[in-house]
């Protein structure tokens, strides 16, 4: 048997708030959602762990359009080299970030230096 997740239980579990979980759901980006037969929404275990990559690929700096884009790849019949080639451009543009991130504590550490 599924186990399903109020919609409060799941904004607990995967700590984002419920009109994010309602958002994620308009954009396409999760489900379709599951309803019971009164109209509510319920999440299953598979619903969790999609709220939890899209959670995990914006912290990564992927914007909606961008993991609107990914949903696409992953749902239609492109192949895992396509799927692939798409996380790999993602990664390559979060780790130009991660060297401006690291350009900006340089700066900072040594504006801290000079002030100390």
């Amino acid at each position: 048997m599924t186990t399903l997740h109020t919609p409060a239980a799941t904004a607990d579990r995967t700590g984002v708030s419920l009109d994010t979980l309602r958002y994620y759901e308009r954009e396409g980006l999760i489900g379709p959602i599951r309803r019971s037969p009164g109209g509510h929404r319920e999440y299953t275990e598979d619903d969790l762990f999609w709220i939890g990559l899209i959670r995990c690929l914006r912290t990564a700096g992927l914007g909606i359009a961008d993991l609107r884009a990914f949903v696409a790849v992953l749902r239609s019949d492109r192949s895992p080299q396509d799927r692939a080639a798409f996380l790999r451009e993602r990664r390559a543009a979060l780790e130009e970030r991660v060297v401006g991130l690291h350009r900006a504590i340089e700066v900072l550490d040594a504006k801290i230096a000079h002030y100390s």
